[in-house]
């Protein structure tokens, strides 16, 4: 099971169950229910349609919103329309992001608030300045949106690591917490295992990639290494082990930074191989 040979076999095994349809998206244990989706900046060149077919064919249906795909300023009018293309297309909601909270403005940190509820958006993936995060509090609680700060690694003026958001919130509302880049995590030098195990609850979201190159610390460098997941050094069948040790309820969204005018390629194998991690687990429990 810990071996790479062994996470491919299951891989393979996945990509079977995908050719012929079967294409799980939801991985439900004991105390962990995983949630396979995609982070929409992986559809960066594509349009709000574009991006909603294609997620269509990898057979997903969570996905995480970039303002790309759904302005920030958008009217409520606009919001709503939008929302029922999602719905329409069978796809649910998980969060938005990332957005920015870099103005020290109560009515700006409210209206990217109003944004999410008025979309439906139960989570913000954010960047906030250590200044403005407390002020965001409030509004986690009135609002009930949960709000997962960004790891950026290295060139992150204030929150590099998974342990500078943890001890930024350790003493805010649960629903204050982190989405760990395992990316940019890797480029710091923190183990993304390890990492996850610290967040623990804390843990509310995830942008997931692969790198051939993960200890380099220049993001550009790191960026061109990314290869599907899978194809690269980072040790994504224990993370997901340890994802369902810990009781993990929130998504995991594939964020592919490469390919970008045809993304598909890779987000198949990808998914493929993040499916049969999650099957091999499932029967190693029911073994």
């Amino acid at each position: 099971m810990h071996t790479r040979r062994g996470w491919m076999g299951m891989a393979a095994g996945a990509a079977v169950l995908g050719a012929t349809g079967l294409k799980a998206q939801e991985y439900k244990f004991p105390n962990a229910d995983i949630k396979l989706g995609i982070a929409s900046y992986s559809f960066i060149k594509f349009d709000r349609a574009q991006a909603i077919q294609m997620a269509k064919e990898l057979g997903i249906q969570y996905m995480n919103i970039k303002d790309h795909h759904l302005k920030l300023d958008s009217t409520p009018e606009q919001i709503d329309a939008a929302k029922k293309e999602f719905s329409d297309a069978g796809i649910t909601l998980v969060g938005c992001g990332n957005v920015a909270f870099q103005t020290d403005d109560e009515a700006d940190i409210r209206s990217k608030f109003e944004y999410a509820k008025r979309a439906g958006f139960p989570l913000i993936v954010c960047s906030p300045t250590p200044e403005i995060l407390p002020k965001m509090e409030k509004y986690v609680k009135e609002y009930n949106i949960k709000i997962a700060i960004h790891n950026h690694g290295p060139e992150d003026k204030y929150f590099q690591t998974p342990q500078s958001v943890l001890k930024a919130v350790k003493e805010m509302d649960p629903r204050c917490g982190l989405c760990m880049d395992i990316g940019h995590t890797s480029r710091t030098g923190a183990d993304i295992v390890e990492s996850a195990a610290e967040a623990g609850p804390r843990l509310l979201d995830m942008h997931v990639k692969d790198l051939a190159d993960p200890g380099n610390k220049d993001w550009k460098a790191a960026r061109d290494s990314q290869v599907a997941v899978g194809e690269g050094k980072l040790p994504i069948g224990r993370l997901f082990e340890q994802l369902v040790k810990m009781g993990y309820k929130g998504s995991v969204n594939l964020e592919y930074e490469i390919h970008q005018t045809d993304p598909l390629p890779g987000m198949k194998i990808s998914f493929a191989y993040m499916r049969g991690v999650l099957a091999g687990l499932e029967a190693a429990r029911n073994a």
